[in-house]
């Protein structure tokens, strides 16, 4: 319902301010939305990279310790975990007034360039011992953008504690199998 305010030209201006208001308050609520798909198609960047070097004849032909996982077991975990840490990121991104969310966020993608690069050097160029030099690193990063994210918003810290846990395993067990097949 339009009130008139004395001139068609307020009536005017009136309407325009309610069209406003509401272009705003749309904006507001989808924007959350689409910088969190952002961040998931951002963070999908890294298994699509690794998904063209498989492990394929290389890594079957390799000497396994007896708690190496099956290989139905890296699709599922590493879907979730990418989920997890765009989720985490997108979190500490909406903290815009936070002084350290710049810093976090850079860590972030620092992580997420290493994540891509341990498949390529691991089954691409089957060089274990680079990967494993990249996974070391991959895990300091890691560490560091945990503690960054947990100063800003807890829970984006902890979504990040699964990740931890299969990057340290795999740490491991990138030393075991570069150890066996030396």
């Amino acid at each position: 319902m339009i009130t008139w305010l004395g001139n068609s030209s307020e009536v005017i201006l009136a309407q325009d301010d309610r069209s406003l208001h509401a272009s705003v308050m749309v904006i507001r609520r989808v924007l959350p939305w689409i910088q969190l798909t952002c961040f998931l198609l951002i963070t999908a960047v890294a298994p699509v990279l690794g998904s063209f070097t498989g492990p394929g004849e290389w890594y079957a032909a390799l000497n396994k310790p007896s708690w190496n996982p099956p290989g139905w077991v890296f699709g599922p975990v590493w879907t979730y975990l990418y989920i997890t840490m765009a989720i985490a990121a997108w979190m500490v991104w909406r903290q815009s007034t936070h002084p350290k969310r710049n810093r976090a966020i850079i860590l972030y993608f620092v992580q997420l360039i290493l994540n891509a690069l341990w498949t390529p050097l691991f089954f691409g160029l089957q060089a274990p011992g680079w990967a494993l030099l990249n996974i070391i690193l991959l895990d300091i990063v890691v560490l560091a953008t945990f503690i960054e994210f947990r100063n800003i918003r807890a829970l984006a810290g902890w979504l990040l504690v699964p990740y931890l846990a299969w990057i340290f395993f795999a740490t491991i067990l990138n030393a075991t199998l570069w150890g066996l097949n030396s």
